[in-house]
């Protein structure tokens, strides 16, 4: 993106430069590479000029749109330093119910929180939670990244199972359901760098 951006500003450069040349120059150019040609009138090099002012236009204007589209797709690091500390105090003492027994709920809820917390000029995707290798089911690290961004964190999330037990659907007549869904309490607090 950003060599798009650079080719469109330098084309602009040089369109606004090639309709700066006189007149003059450019029939002494022509001369010299082909002395029998019939003169070009005046007109030909107003238009010519009024097309490469227009031409450098269209590009500067290209360049700008490139480098809005570059910001809406890539995370600052200051972007993601607000979010990840937004998302951070969001799950502290969150309760939430398990449904994915590997841990990948977590991961996406700290992914989903740093998105959220990004604010309005921040992207709405690009964000990665990598688990540490040394997780357990209450003990986890998790290495938050955003494209674009240099920095990165480490959030460390607690798991305890929740006092209040958790949820128990209606069984499929009606009766008491045979399946609890256990409901956990988070705690978190995060770092700078990876984990």
């Amino acid at each position: 993106m950003t060599a798009m951006t650079t080719i469109c500003f330098a084309l602009a450069v040089v369109m606004a430069a090639a309709g700066c040349v006189k007149a003059d120059r450019v029939r002494a150019w022509r001369h010299g590479f082909n002395p029998s040609a019939d003169e070009l009138p005046s007109s030909a090099f107003v238009a010519g000029r009024a097309v490469f002012f227009v031409l450098a236009g269209i590009m500067a204007f290209q360049g700008f749109q490139l480098l809005a589209v570059s910001d809406d797709v890539s995370w600052s690091d200051s972007e993601l330093t607000k979010a990840v500390q937004g998302a951070t105090t969001a799950l502290d003492a969150r309760s939430y119910f398990e449904i994915d027994s590997v841990g990948n709920d977590i991961k996406s809820m700290i992914e989903d929180e740093v998105v959220q917390h990004g604010g309005g000029d921040a992207p709405q995707s690009g964000v990665d939670a990598f688990p540490a290798d040394t997780n357990t089911a209450k003990d986890a690290d998790y290495t938050i990244k955003a494209d674009g961004a240099k920095a990165a964190f480490c959030m460390h999330v607690k798991r305890t199972e929740s006092k209040d037990g958790g949820y128990t659907p209606p069984g499929v007549a009606g009766g008491e359901g045979t399946v609890t869904i256990p409901e956990y309490e988070l705690a978190a607090t995060v770092d700078e760098g990876e984990c």
